[in-house]
């Protein structure tokens, strides 16, 4: 009997910390949320939204927690912000009006920090990162797109981000001048500026996924926050005042 509770009683504290729920119905996509301790959840918590590659698409939640953040929560990482992995439906690709309606969810349900909006993908998820973030740079404060692509149009309002992008050399699934394309277009625009580019020599498209089990990949998009365009205005009124008093 003692063999049977310990695991049990594991088990049911697992479940706890996680706080892992989906949730169906509520926005243009279905999604598994993740909430953080009681303490990082009532302090104005960050928000990262985790999109998904293509074979994790589908109408079953539970394979999105194969791999990347879910999964890299359920084995053990805590991370500091509620996060969000919604699910696109097979053959779909990812689309950002339908993206910006899990996160309105969010900050209708959550008192969260709207400086702090971080999105993070892979593959046909590292599509929908640049054209989430590209489509809306105003809201975001980093992104990480892994083996994607994006819209070369996009690359002046992802050159106003920070935004790592990696790629695999090896990569067959996806080639590395889809991501190649969009770092010179957001060069172009900024030279870029707060742009990373990281290329693994060795990698393949599958290989990859490991950078969800780094602490680079996390501190990365945690030392991000996002400058209220206010505030930027306001500083720019500063100082054109001072100039004209000199």
């Amino acid at each position: 009997m003692k063999s049977f509770l310990i695991p049990f009683f594991l088990l049911i504290q697992l479940i706890s910390f996680t706080q892992l729920s989906a949730v169906k119905g509520e926005a243009d996509y279905p999604f598994l949320l993740n909430l953080p301790s009681d303490s990082v959840l009532n302090s104005k918590p960050p928000i990262l939204i985790f999109l998904h590659g293509r074979s994790l698409s589908g109408n079953n939640l539970e394979i999105v927690k194969r791999y990347g953040i879910i999964n890299e929560i359920l084995r053990g990482r805590k991370i500091p912000a509620i996060v969000v992995a919604p699910q696109v439906a097979m053959g779909k690709g990812w689309e950002p009006e339908k993206v910006l309606s899990v996160l309105k969810y969010l900050q209708n349900h959550y008192n969260t920090d709207s400086t702090r909006i971080y999105v993070a993908g892979m593959s046909l998820g590292g599509y929908g990162t640049l054209h989430f973030a590209g489509k809306y740079p105003e809201l975001i404060a980093g992104a990480v797109a892994l083996c994607g692509g994006g819209n070369q149009t996009d690359g002046c309002n992802l050159a106003q981000i920070p935004l790592w992008i990696q790629h695999g050399r090896l990569d067959r699934a996806v080639p590395i001048s889809e991501s190649d394309k969009m770092v010179d277009a957001i060069r172009n625009c900024n030279g870029g500026t707060n742009l990373i580019y990281t290329v693994h020599p060795s990698y393949g498209h599958g290989e990859l996924e490991r950078v969800f089990h780094s602490d680079e990949f996390y501190n990365f998009l945690f030392s991000q926050i996002k400058i209220p365009s206010e505030v930027v205005k306001n500083e720019d009124e500063i100082e054109c005042g001072l100039e004209n008093v000199d």
